[in-house]
């Protein structure tokens, strides 16, 4: 009897607890519970969500050491549970500025986030000033991303920063908290030796360097790619800056740059035929604007939406016959596959749709991302909506859905969605006095430019 009683008392207090438990919960203004599929809703209601939960990737699943995004989801390729990315944890940054502006969590609690990241950062390997693609999250030892790719990465480090300087725009209040994580984020920045990355002071950028392996990768970043974001931080140093030169003779100097020619009857100025995977397009633009940006070689609003057009076009047209391409079904770019991974191109098509290229590209398409986003989430939701949002592709010929997200496509779904609707990430980044003065350096105007003067 006594011990019934006693198993009663202790079956009561913890009642008790987890009610409390709870109600702290409910009451836990950076709660983010995931939903599952919501009928009925508006457009507008029905992009917070998407952004709400696929946020929850940046928030509930950051490494819990360092607050850095995970490269993926799932353990696939031996990665383990530690790996984090600095282009993802970029692309993160931007999404947690986008989660403390509408209310998902506190201004205070996304400030200390990033505190947390740039501690580590301000701790962890870099060479010449440049991360590597990914970190131990726990230690902030680089783990190498192929055999001799085992130190700097200048493109992944690019996106982290042009993550950085957005918060830095963005969390500008006079208390201790935000005037740390400014501090922090332009020392960082300040340590950057672009200039070592010309490799001896060639006119291009390089992408990888080695303290083991020195230049062995031996990859000049020749465009039109997704790499421009690059070479303009790169040109918006201010101690290691790198000559206009570099950009002009480096850059835009390849059998790729130019193209000209029309698909379906609609022209792309630069690229590959066709315009190749819809990251392109999204990657470099989600805080450089390209929203009036011009130079010599193109109008890059005319470029990303005529590249977003041509892809959408291809999956409409559906040549191979792939299950499920449409209106309202397209988007190809680079993601997990039935096979493994690969960056799918309407010249590399394996009948593998990827909602982050037809979500990111938002701001170019609207229509015609809306007419997908409510087929991916009404029409497949069953299959593809999760806990962090749209899983990362699926392919309907092969009856294959994936389980993984990745951090490099949930990020700009988020991003490139807020700059469609408000231009958040777009004004902050491109309110940079660094970027104004880069891109003028190398010849572009702007809209952004024009209101400095």
């Amino acid at each position: 009897m006594v011990r019934i009683i006693f198993l009663l008392i202790i079956l009561f207090q913890s009642q008790i607890l987890f009610a409390q438990k709870k109600k702290q919960a409910d009451k836990d203004p950076n709660r983010i519970e995931p939903r599952g599929i919501i009928q009925g809703l508006s457009d507008e209601q029905l992009l917070d969500e998407v952004q709400r939960q696929t946020f929850r990737y940046f928030w509930d699943f950051a490494h819990p050491v360092s607050g850095m995004a995970r490269e993926r989801s799932n353990e696939a390729y031996g990665y383990g549970n530690e790996v984090v990315t600095s282009g993802g944890t970029g692309f993160g940054i931007m999404a947690t500025v986008v989660a403390a502006e509408r209310g998902w969590i506190t201004r205070d609690s996304a400030s200390r986030h990033l505190l947390k990241i740039v501690r580590f950062l301000s701790k962890a390997d870099s060479y010449h000033g440049v991360f590597p693609h990914w970190f131990n999250g726990s230690t902030g030892k680089t783990i190498p991303f192929s055999r001799k790719d085992d130190g700097a990465d200048l493109v992944e480090s690019s996106f982290l920063f042009q993550g950085l300087l957005t918060a830095r725009q963005y969390f500008a209040n006079n208390n201790p908290v935000e005037n740390e994580l400014r501090n922090r984020i332009n020392w960082l920045w300040n340590d950057i030796e672009w200039n070592w990355f010309t490799r001896d002071g060639q006119e291009v950028l390089y992408w990888h360097w080695s303290p083991n392996n020195g230049w062995a990768m031996n990859f000049a970043v020749r465009g039109f790619n997704e790499c421009l974001i690059m070479y303009v931080l790169a040109a918006s140093g201010e101690r290691h800056p790198v000559s206009p030169a570099v950009y002009h003779n480096g850059w835009a100097q390849s059998n790729f740059f130019k193209n000209g020619k029309q698909f379906y009857g609609i022209k792309l100025p630069l690229g590959f035929d066709y315009g190749g995977p819809l990251f392109f397009s999204h990657y470099s633009f989600l805080g450089l604007s390209p929203k009036g940006l011009k130079d010599r070689y193109a109008d890059y609003w005319e470029q990303n939406q005529n590249h977003t057009l041509i892809n959408r076009a291809y999956c409409v047209d559906n040549p191979k016959n792939f299950a499920g391409y449409g209106e309202n079904c397209w988007g190809l770019t680079a993601s997990d596959n039935h096979e493994g991974y690969n960056a799918h191109a309407p010249d590399n098509d394996l009948g593998v749709i990827t909602p982050t290229a037809a979500l990111s590209a938002f701001p170019y398409t609207p229509e015609y991302s809306m007419q997908a986003l409510r087929h991916f989430y009404y029409g497949l939701g069953d299959k593809i909506w999760s806990e962090y949002g749209f899983v990362d592709s699926f392919n309907e010929t092969k009856n294959w859905y994936a389980k993984s997200h990745l951090a490099i496509d949930q990020g700009p779904i988020i991003v490139m969605i807020e700059n469609y609707r408000t231009g958040l990430l777009w004004d902050l980044f491109m309110s940079c006095p660094e970027v104004k003065q880069g891109l003028k350096k190398l010849g572009f105007e702007s809209p952004y430019m024009e209101k400095s003067q």
